[in-house]
């Protein structure tokens, strides 16, 4: 994780430093904006790997900053942290975008690991050899999470949608493992069944496919996993 580049939004000051001292000592690069408006300046102005963003900010709100980065399609991982610790707290803020959600009072040693999980995860979002892919009558865009479709609409998928897919392009006529699905999007977080997988492709079928039931890009290889060959008419 070394050099990888942290913004911190939090107004308390003991806790901002404290978040600071020990990403810098696990490695980290790390920039701390006081207030929302100085937060969305440095997420304009930096490259950034993981924002850190606190919710009732002085000026603009830790919900409207990663509401601003969305819609502006960064994919940038968002850990809200906040007092702001209700089921429909977390709720919105997953529902705005944000990747994680961590209530304080919080445990430092959980944070620095889910801090760890979201710099991971940004390192395969941004592993791919192309930002576009184009196929049939669809571009995937894979910096914006969009698919576009012949008409000129644009259809959004989710982390793992997106991350399936990246893998299957990027082995494309290859056959490739559920295990090796689980292990490249999942990472070290908990891993689902196998059948989850399976549920994903299905929802990429749904998108992609003109017949589900006689798909001609993505092949279920029994037994094992999948295989996307674009080039099949």
């Amino acid at each position: 994780m070394k050099n990888k580049r942290i913004l911190i939004v939090e107004d308390e000051e003991n806790i901002a430093d404290i978040l600071e001292d020990n990403l810098i000592a696990e490695g980290y690069k790390v920039i701390v904006a006081r207030n929302g408006r100085d937060g969305l300046e440095q997420w304009q102005k930096n490259d950034l790997d993981l924002v850190v963003l606190d919710v009732m900010l002085p000026l603009i709100n830790g919900f409207d900053i990663c509401k601003t980065m969305r819609d502006n399609h960064d994919q940038t991982p968002v850990l809200f942290l906040s007092a702001l610790g209700q089921p429909n707290d977390r709720v919105k803020g997953l529902s705005l975008g944000g990747d994680d959600y961590l209530a304080k009072p919080f445990h430092l040693p959980e944070f620095l690991l889910r801090v760890e999980k979201l710099a991971k995860r940004q390192t395969w979002q941004q592993n791919s050899e192309e930002d576009k892919f184009s196929f049939a009558d669809f571009v995937i865009d894979f910096k914006s999470w969009t698919i576009k479709t012949k008409d000129g609409s644009k259809i959004s998928l989710s982390e793992r949608e997106i991350g399936i897919l990246r893998l299957l392009v990027k082995r494309k006529d290859e056959v490739v493992s559920r295990d090796e699905i689980l292990d490249y999007v999942w990472g070290n977080d908990a891993f689902p069944s196998s059948r989850t997988v399976d549920n994903f492709v299905l929802k990429l079928r749904k998108i992609f496919e003109p017949n589900r039931s006689k798909p001609i890009y993505f092949h279920n290889i029994w037994g094992v996993g999948y295989k996307f060959t674009p080039g099949e008419k």
